[in-house]
């Protein structure tokens, strides 16, 4: 099955609800593509020897890794966390995450500003572009393991919005106003 995603609704119930609009709009992976969102389905059972990530990282240079369990019960000051995670910002790198087990969201920002939410589940490999607006949180079922990937020695820097003049998201949105013909500097204040 591919990764789901979908504008969001505004709501402000929980964050780890759905938030999906009435009806509900998909975002296809061609248009999270054209944000500079890549993705993989991998098989997570078998990550340790599997060929198709060893091949993805040596194309991309992600030499380091680590695994990352999120829940209650394994990490200190949980809420705090997750409050912290989902508080908008960018990274001068990309966030590559792979989802080994359970689930959760990537919210990003479209290039009218709009939220869209990434519904992360087993297998899922996304790489979100240096520069992009997003958060994360987990869903209601309050666990997830991820595989964290990184070029060199990790850096996990967030820079919380406004950012429109970090160097990264300048860069970001000039590669978004190449690609969309337009100036969409307007939606990013």
């Amino acid at each position: 099955m591919a990764l789901e995603a979908w504008f969001m609704d505004d709501s402000n119930e929980d964050q780890r609800l759905p938030h999906h609009l009435n009806p509900n709009e998909p975002v296809s992976l061609d248009y999270l593509s054209e944000l500079g969102v890549l993705y993989w389905k991998l098989n997570p059972e078998n990550y340790e020897n599997d060929t198709k990530l060893g091949k993805i990282r040596e194309a991309r240079g992600y030499d380091y890794m680590d695994l990352l369990d999120l829940c209650p019960e394994k990490v200190s000051n949980y809420e705090e966390k997750l409050k912290n995670f989902f508080t908008e910002h960018i990274h001068k790198d990309e966030e590559i995450r792979y989802c080994l087990a359970g689930s959760g969201y990537f919210d990003v920002r479209d290039k009218d500003d709009r939220w869209i939410r990434i519904w992360m589940k087993p297998g899922d490999l996304i790489v979100l572009p240096a520069g992009i607006y997003h958060r994360f949180t987990l869903d209601t079922t309050n666990y997830i393991k991820l595989m964290r990937l990184f070029v060199g020695e990790p850096v996990w820097t967030p820079y919380n919005r406004p950012q429109e003049d970090h160097p990264v998201r300048k860069s970001y949105i000039k590669g978004l106003t190449h690609k969309f013909g337009e100036t969409i500097e307007a939606h990013c204040e």
